[in-house]
């Protein structure tokens, strides 16, 4: 027999869309679960590990009304009588890591960003190629611009790389990472390029689900993360791209980027192959993590080489409250540039280790790419 708390999933709330946004940006959340004794509901603006308590109205329909937000991407979820739930008038999901979560889209502004508009769309692709260092076949996604198809000019590329926990869907997913680059396309702000967007976790064939292990449960963290191997196997993920896409040459048209555990592969890679890009950016990078393993080892050698090559953009960006360990590593890692005289631009911004952060990240360092 079902739980009195499992039947809510059999209740629509006939006509009514979910969440409700109001037009002076309040959002109304409702679940109707007329049996449950307390309904929560968590959200991504909320600090992490709270939760607010909805309200119980007559009809057995649950309800809270959030106070006006700023314009984003945000996400939710309920918890009924603590089993965490799926909004059932919300078919819109997302999955970060190995949780689901609800999503909606609220107001103009930066949110407009992350629309799918009336602009001319690039295409995405999901590509294959062979990694002997990894000894598999792995899955990268790749982007390329609106006209594509029907052109015959080179492009320059950024790869984009993504967090610990992630997979070559997760800039797609949760950075909307495709929409940005429409939408900025077709305003003007930014050259059209290619992203490749490449699993950094070099255990993965592909994201969960998505290879021939099967419909595995997605982990935060795998074997080999961040042991190097990843960088030393990143030839393998360019020679493919430049071997089957029509790439500009020359490291004046190359760009890698990536967040937390992304940024620590961008810096990394980035100095490896000294001269192969001259835009770096550092999205809340986690750096100077394991120090001891011996690829990662010097590293002043190799930013001295870096710098010696020269480059146009080395560009870091964190939010203020994130882990103090993270920013101990950028505090660290900037002062060995700074006794270098390495260039770069740095600036703190509000927030702490998030999407909402990554996103706008992206957002202010694309239009700084390859404007020569």
């Amino acid at each position: 027999m079902l739980s009195t708390t499992l039947v809510l999933f059999v209740f629509s709330l006939q006509g009514q869309a979910n969440p409700e946004i109001h037009e002076d940006q309040r959002v109304t959340f409702r679940i109707k679960a007329p049996n449950a004794k307390e309904v929560t509901l968590s959200a991504s603006w909320m600090p992490w590990g709270q939760a607010a308590k909805m309200e119980k109205g007559a009809d057995g329909t649950w309800y809270f009304t959030q106070t006006s937000l700023a314009p984003d991407l945000y996400w939710y979820h309920f918890t009924v009588d603590g089993v965490r739930t799926m909004d059932p008038e919300n078919t819109h999901l997302m999955r970060d890591v190995g949780t689901l979560w609800n999503i909606f889209l609220l107001g103009s502004g930066q949110a407009d960003l992350y629309r799918v508009n009336q602009v001319p769309h690039g295409s995405l692709a999901f590509r294959w190629y062979e990694s002997p260092h990894n000894e598999k076949a792995r899955r990268m996604a790749v982007y390329t611009p609106p006209g594509y198809e029907s052109d015959t000019r080179q492009y320059p590329v950024l790869y984009l790389l993504h967090g610990m926990g992630g997979d070559e869907e997760a800039w797609i997913e949760l950075g909307r990472a495709t929409q940005i680059l429409d939408n900025l396309i077709a305003r003007g702000t930014i050259k059209p390029m290619i992203v490749v967007m490449p699993n950094g976790n070099v255990v993965q064939e592909a994201a969960p689900g998505k290879g021939s292990s099967g419909l595995v449960k997605p982990t935060f963290q795998m074997p080999n993360t961040m042991d190097g191997n990843f960088e030393v196997s990143f030839p393998e993920i360019m020679n493919n791209i430049e071997s089957h896409y029509r790439v500009r040459p020359g490291k004046s048209s190359r760009a890698i980027a990536g967040l937390s555990m992304g940024g620590f592969h961008s810096a990394n890679i980035s100095r490896f192959y000294p001269q192969t890009f001259d835009y770096m950016g550092l999205f809340s990078p986690a750096l100077h993590v394991n120090p001891d393993v011996a690829v990662y080892q010097n590293a002043p050698e190799q930013l001295r080489e870096q710098q010696q090559n020269g480059y146009r953009l080395y560009w870091i960006r964190v939010g203020e409250n994130d882990f103090p360990q993270l920013l101990q590593g950028i505090r660290e890692h900037l002062q060995q540039m700074d006794q270098l005289d390495m260039p770069y631009d740095y600036a703190t911004t509000s927030g702490g280790h998030s999407w909402e952060n990554w996103r706008k990240y992206l957002v202010e360092f694309l239009p700084l790419l390859f404007q020569d």
